[in-house]
């Protein structure tokens, strides 16, 4: 038999949190209701733990895991990226019978269809969807869908300085502009976050969207809304968080939420960035704790 080099004792016996594989490319169906399907070309990373006394893992489990999975699903479209990636996460513990978690992250991009703001052309954005799941051997898992959009921001200091120095109120000011993306990330509980939901959120969060194609006066209304609506990457993470329990009302307080706006600067070499990672609990004790205040004054 040849060696299996694998399941040697390592030289020095420490646990490892995270080992696998990236960048596995996979064509997914997804069944969407009326319309036909539509067909992802998705990456996964797959990872499991390492115990001490195991010198490596035999990643190519993974791959037969995804194989297996996926050779299933495509006999028809599947009905969510969430439960594709718990089924695989399911086959690689059961097949790494060593491990007490598996982590599968699924990455891909949508093609979403819209029109400009005035002329109504027909164009297109590409926003990228993900399914994170972890699960332990003993059944508990934690599941997030997200999304990222980009998006355009308009900064509000330098407008306020375009403001004093020319004396003018009440118009739209020049200021640098900003390319923003945001990012969502939600944990799947009783039921899925729609992605159409989570992306209308992120593209609304930010000073206007961002668009493939445009006609001058598509473009003449971009630019007055970018600059009508200027905000910080604080803003954009804080109107999310608002959007985000105003949307999901039936969500449960204990749902995790990630969020994040990155900015790339114009006049500057580096980029901005804001995140917050709570609870929906606690953004609506937040809410309401300032619908109170404001109610009192």
């Amino acid at each position: 038999m040849l060696p299996d080099v694998q399941i040697l004792r390592p030289d020095i016996p420490i646990r490892l949190n995270r080992v696998g594989v990236k960048g596995i490319k996979k064509l997914v169906e997804i069944e969407v209701g009326w319309r036909r399907p539509i067909v992802l070309i998705s990456t996964f990373d797959i990872f499991i733990d390492l115990p001490q006394d195991l010198k490596g893992a035999n990643l190519s489990r993974n791959f037969e895991a995804i194989y297996i999975v996926l050779e299933k699903a495509t006999e028809k479209p599947v009905k969510s990226i969430e439960n594709l990636c718990i089924d695989i996460a399911k086959e690689v513990l059961k097949r790494h019978d060593y491990a007490e978690v598996a982590e599968v992250v699924m990455n891909s991009e949508l093609i979403v269809r819209k029109r400009t703001p005035v002329t109504n052309l027909r164009t297109e954005e590409i926003a990228n969807i993900s399914c994170d799941v972890v699960m332990r051997k003993d059944g508990h898992r934690r599941v997030f869908i997200g999304v990222e959009v980009y998006g355009a921001n308009a900064c509000p200091c330098g407008q306020e300085l375009v403001k004093a120095k020319l004396n003018l109120k009440d118009i739209p000011l020049p200021t640098h502009n900003q390319r923003g993306k945001a990012i969502i990330k939600i944990e799947v509980k009783d039921r899925s976050p729609r992605i159409e939901e989570l992306i209308d959120i992120a593209r609304s969060s930010m000073s206007s969207e961002v668009f493939e194609l445009l006609k001058r006066e598509d473009e003449l209304e971009v630019i007055l809304r970018m600059h009508r609506n200027p905000r910080f990457v604080e803003d954009c993470v804080r109107i999310m968080a608002k959007k985000i329990a105003e949307t999901f009302s039936d969500f449960p307080n204990e749902t995790l939420i990630y969020i994040r706006q990155e900015n790339e600067e114009s006049i500057h070499q580096h980029n901005v960035v804001a995140e917050l990672f709570t609870t929906l609990g606690e953004i609506r004790e937040v809410l309401k704790h300032e619908e109170t205040r404001n109610n009192t004054n």
